[in-house]
């Protein structure tokens, strides 16, 4: 999978974007793209115009591990794991018997888009066993991305020339965007583009960035670790008449 989006559209955590050295422009001359399709040539892409670009393949992947790929009213998700839960989450959210882990995602993001009983932790800390997701709403211009707690499925997330977000499972593809600004997506963690990254294990505890060294001893992004002594100041509650997508 890869997704790039407009950093007007998802604003990367400031100390992944501070790194330096290597990164490029992924979207002029649809350089990283036309670099993913060349790796995956049977890959499924989509322009989303000045918001970014996601592609996905079938192609190399762990067959325990599969990717999904749906669009249920212009929102796109790319699942990839599976999920040990799918019949309590299917009546939970009123689906069919058919509905498959990437239909189960998109229909929980869409009840808490539009104002569900539940909080966005809580409805990734429901879906129990190995994955990562990646989701754009075009209605909201909304980025929701999560990765289990642990990190059974490779995803890895930067920051471009640009200030581009990238997020692939491919990591030579998040390297080629974004040099040495980039890292694994943290486990047990979600991002939304309106409330940024968040830990679902522990909502109610900060993320602090830790530098990342790699196996070569140099300094490569960072990692976010929850900060046990910091605590998140409780949402505020929000009228009717307000974007509730906003809030997520």
């Amino acid at each position: 999978m890869l997704a790039i989006f407009d950093k007007n559209v998802a604003k990367t955590p400031e100390a992944l974007q501070s790194q330096e050295g290597g990164s490029v422009c992924a979207l002029k001359d649809r350089f990283l793209p036309n670099h993913f399709s060349s790796v995956y040539p049977d890959a499924v892409t989509i322009n989303l115009g000045s918001s970014g670009f996601i592609a996905c393949s079938l192609e190399k992947q762990n067959p325990l591990l599969p990717r999904l790929f749906a669009v249920v009213d212009d929102m796109f998700c790319i699942f990839q794991g599976h999920i040990e839960n799918v019949p309590i989450l299917k009546q939970q959210y009123g689906l069919t018997k058919t509905a498959t882990e990437v239909t189960i995602v998109i229909e929980a993001y869409r009840t808490l888009r539009d104002r569900g009983p539940y909080s966005a932790d809580q409805v990734v800390r429901d879906f129990q066993g190995k994955f990562a997701f990646m989701l754009y709403d075009c209605s909201t211009q909304n980025v929701f991305l999560a990765g289990d707690v642990d990190g059974s499925v490779p995803l890895y997330w930067g920051t471009d020339a640009e200030g581009h977000l990238v997020v692939s499972d491919d990591v030579e593809t998040v390297k080629k965007g974004c040099g040495r600004s980039f890292a694994p997506f943290p486990k047990g963690c979600f991002f939304t583009s309106s409330g940024g990254l968040r830990s679902y294990e522990h909502p109610s505890n900060e993320l602090k960035p830790v530098p990342r060294v790699d196996s070569s001893g140099e300094v490569c992004g960072v990692t976010f670790k929850v900060d046990s002594e910091a605590k998140k100041e409780a949402m505020p509650r929000v009228g009717s008449v307000q974007n509730w997508s906003k809030q997520i």
